[in-house]
């Protein structure tokens, strides 16, 4: 049994043609569907980056326990099930917060891995002289920050394509299928950090989406309203799309080998992303300080599985059912604490796993969502009471502040952890939902959310659902509390 997981990072579904767009080109996307499930239902559930990638590993909902943070001595991971069982499992990657305190027990569940460097704010390369960074005259709206100055620096060193760490990792990956693909029992994850901002892309792309902008130089946008020129906006979408087009382009060089090596007899191939990205939709760029949209939340997916006949399909499905999906493929046993669900047996059996999925970030809205209705749960005006319980106090890029540390007390009482005794720690975001309020929309006939709507019963049987995610998920009393649901 051998496995192919492509991971791009803000991968968004509407940027591809496979689901409807016309005018990026995204032919090896398309070609997928040649041989691929197709998902029209796929979400996201934690979000962003890290959490999204400990679901892979444990197959569960965790932004309801924990932000930002690294894989926990007490998760199951598939990579390790797999593992176990005699998997040779192998990741090549430049996504830099694996090689951060937040993203640090990550890459180590693997039997082997490889990393580039030089992505968004990589610490990699010196930026101590920041004369010295060649940073050309930016935009007003460019995001500025110790993390842009390390980006020009990391520049410096990938003046060429075949030097840009995305395409390093889709080498890397490769060079694994040729060296490999005529032997058994492995796993192989290509992770590439693009499609993420900033949209550093060779200007070859850039000419396919036919970019003319003479502004000062934009490519990396700031969390925030869009306050931007129409010029400035149409060349960052236009960047983004280029990007995106790149990134097909080496897909498809993945897709040559299966072909070349006809992987597609006896290799899964799951080709992924972790969440979108908000271009300008409902006025906003980027993806963490504003409700998640479904730009952000519905996520394109594609599923190989030799002798599973291609198709498109509306099961509803997540990132928690990865893992699931992987154990199965591999015959290993799912354990109990996995939320997800084999995607090969719902698809085989035809069948429904899940009326409704949560999803959302640490301290955000927490969002439930069917197949024709989105629900998205403010918090108090406090946003509090909020815990976090970890046995890995870490954020982003250091440790916890210890005015957190000084109030933390051992907690038991999770199920899903045999009552393992867990740091209970003071949690805080500067996500502020209260400020968007409740949010009930009709997906199906009003997809892009523009018109919120008022539907007592429904929104009662919205609040039933995310109530029954919440009690599945296990969260705490204090997230009832915060979400007015005492």
């Amino acid at each position: 049994m051998k496995a192919v997981l492509v991971m791009f990072d803000t991968l968004s579904r509407r940027y591809l043609s496979t689901y409807g767009n016309d005018w990026v080109l995204t032919p090896n996307f398309k070609r997928l569907e040649e041989h691929c499930v197709v998902f029209d239902q796929f979400y996201c559930g934690s979000l962003p980056c890290m959490p999204a990638r400990r679901e892979l590993h444990t197959g569960r909902y965790n932004f309801l326990h924990r932000g930002w943070g690294p894989i926990e001595p007490f998760d199951v991971s598939s990579i390790e099930m797999m593992k176990a069982k005699g998997i040779y499992t192998h990741i090549v990657t430049d996504h830099s917060h694996y090689w951060e305190d937040g993203g640090a027990t990550y890459l180590t569940r693997y039997s082997s891995w490889e990393g580039f460097r030089g992505q968004e704010g990589d610490r990699w390369m010196p930026a101590l002289n920041k004369d010295e960074l060649k940073i050309p005259k930016l935009a007003a709206a460019s995001k500025v920050s110790d993390s842009l100055y390390h980006n020009y620096a990391n520049r410096l060193q990938q003046s060429e394509e075949a030097e840009m760490s995305s395409v390093k990792t889709m080498q890397a990956g490769l060079s694994f299928l040729d060296h490999y693909h005529d032997q058994d029992n492995w796993f192989l994850q290509i992770e590439s950090f693009d499609p993420h901002e900033p949209f550093v892309v060779p200007q070859r792309f850039l000419d396919q989406v036919k970019d003319t902008y003479k502004g000062d130089y934009f490519d990396w946008p700031a969390y925030k309203q869009v306050s931007e020129t129409e010029a400035e906006c149409d060349h960052l979408v236009k960047r983004y799309a280029a990007l995106i087009a790149m990134c097909d382009e080496y897909l498809g060089k993945v897709l040559d080998a299966f072909d070349r090596y006809d992987l597609w007899q006896d290799t899964m191939l799951i080709v992924n992303t972790d969440h979108g990205f908000l271009m300008g939709e409902h006025n906003w760029w980027g993806k963490n300080v504003q409700p998640q949209y479904l730009e952000i939340a519905h996520l394109p997916f594609y599923l190989h599985v030799p002798k599973l006949a291609p198709k498109r399909t509306d099961l509803l499905a997540q990132t928690i059912d990865i893992a699931p999906t992987l154990l199965d493929y591999f015959g290993c046993e799912i354990p109990a604490s996995m939320q997800g669900k084999s995607l090969i047996n719902a698809l085989s059996a035809q069948c429904e796993i899940r009326e409704a999925g949560l999803y959302g970030t640490y301290g955000g809205h927490v969002n439930v969502i069917t197949k024709d209705t989105l629900y998205m749960r403010a918090s108090n005006e406090a946003n509090q009471p909020l815990y976090m319980y970890t046995l890995m106090p870490t954020s982003m890029r250091g440790f916890l502040p210890k005015r957190c540390l000084s109030q933390a007390e051992l907690y038991k009482g999770f199920k899903f952890l045999d009552d393992l005794p867990v740091l209970k720690l003071p949690g805080g975001t500067f996500v502020n939902s209260y400020v968007y309020g409740n949010l009930l929309f009709d997906i199906k006939n009003d997809y892009n959310q523009c018109h919120p709507i008022k539907n007592e019963e429904l929104e009662q049987h919205m609040i039933e659902l995310l109530k029954k995610g919440l009690a599945e998920s296990e969260a705490d009393e204090a997230q009832y509390i915060r979400l007015g649901l005492k």
